[in-house]
């Protein structure tokens, strides 16, 4: 379709989910601090004040595990008193020896994807663009009221496009939790003053937009008391909002010897590249690997019709441009550092700070 309204939705920090995210990349950033060679797959769960951190560590990092957990939910803003059981064993040796060997190999067998198109500054899709950039905002106002608003959050923006281009803003929901004793009026008032109006461009607002303030209500319980959380649920926000396709896995807890997180994020440096260079409007990257193998088993690229040239003659161009083995995918983003707790909220990509949003000059 041409015409047609579509729909993201990102959620803030104190989102069960998020806070799962949040906790495991600080565990992964930790690791690589001490010992950039970790082998890290730490992930953690929460229900009420109960959190539990589990997996897999190759390190020669001392890690509090539970301190690091505590740490980070009480940063979020969460002040209630948690209980966290650890349940951490070191790696398989079978797959240590598969990944580091001479050359290092993919942590894990998989498909990872990466997409850009011109609908944004950042090359993102307008509507998770606009979606993350209201709930960095949520949490913004909610640290700057903290008497009014809690830390859980969701936004969600539906755009509509006239011949695939955006032309408008449909719909905005907003949900966030709040004390007890705030009405759903001094909210919505609130969010639309504070939130919506400083985050999106009026022109693509208009009388027909629809604002949808707590439409469930009252909203007090929230975060691990409201829901349960756990690493990873949430790869639609983490990715492209649902524009582009997912892999097959998420990318927090992991470090970047696993594929999914290190090759997803070249795949996304790839695809902007080739819509930054202006090859396409469009363009969505697929690479698959095999578990202890550097080299990719496959490589393809669809720019949905809006490409300069073919999409093979586009794929030639990549393959001169990029090196898609494992270990040089982490040599030239320098992957090996503390820098993941940032990506665990509003995206992993878009960022320009992040070095895989950085736009190599196409030869």
């Amino acid at each position: 379709m041409k015409n047609y309204i579509f729909t993201s939705e990102s959620v803030t920090e104190g989102h069960p989910d998020k806070i799962c995210d949040l906790v495991a990349d600080s565990i992964v950033d930790a690791a690589l601090a001490q010992d950039p060679y970790s082998n890290m797959a730490v992930e953690c769960t929460i229900k009420d004040d109960f959190v539990l951190i589990y997996g897999e560590a190759n390190t020669k990092a001392n890690l509090d595990y539970a301190k690091i957990a505590l740490d980070t939910i009480r940063e979020i803003g969460y002040t209630e008193e948690y209980h966290v059981h650890v349940v951490v064993n070191q790696q398989s040796p079978e797959i240590h020896n598969a990944v580091n060997g001479d050359e290092i190999g993919a942590g894990d067998q998989g498909i990872m994807f990466g997409y850009a198109c011109d609908e944004s500054d950042e090359y993102m899709p307008l509507p998770i663009y606009l979606a993350h950039k209201l709930a960095r905002q949520l949490t913004k106002v909610r640290r700057q009221h903290p008497d009014v608003l809690g830390p859980d959050g969701k936004t969600q923006v539906s755009v509509q496009y006239e011949n695939d281009v955006p032309k408008r803003i449909d719909t905005i929901v907003v949900s966030t939790q709040h004390s007890a004793d705030v009405t759903q009026d001094q909210i919505k008032d609130l969010v639309v003053k504070e939130v919506i109006e400083p985050s999106i461009d009026p022109e693509m607002l208009d009388e027909n937009t629809k604002y949808l303030i707590n439409p469930s209500g009252s909203f007090v319980v929230g975060g691990s008391f409201g829901d349960s959380g756990t690493t990873g649920r949430k790869i639609v926000c983490d990715t492209y909002g649902g524009k582009g396709h997912i892999g097959g896995g998420c990318f927090s807890s992991k470090d970047p010897t696993k594929v999914d997180r290190s090759a997803a994020y070249y795949s996304r440096y790839v695809a902007k590249s080739v819509v930054a260079s202006g090859l396409a409007h469009k363009a969505e990257v697929e690479v698959a690997y095999a578990i202890g193998k550097a080299d990719p088993v496959s490589l393809n690229i669809d720019t949905f019709g809006t490409g300069k040239y073919s999409d093979e003659e586009i794929l030639d161009i990549i393959k001169k441009n990029f090196d898609f083995r494992v270990g040089h995918i982490i040599d030239e983003l320098d992957l090996r550092r503390p820098i993941y707790k940032k990506t665990a909220c509003y995206g992993h990509f878009g960022d320009p700070a992040f070095p895989w949003e950085q736009v190599k000059e196409l030869k």
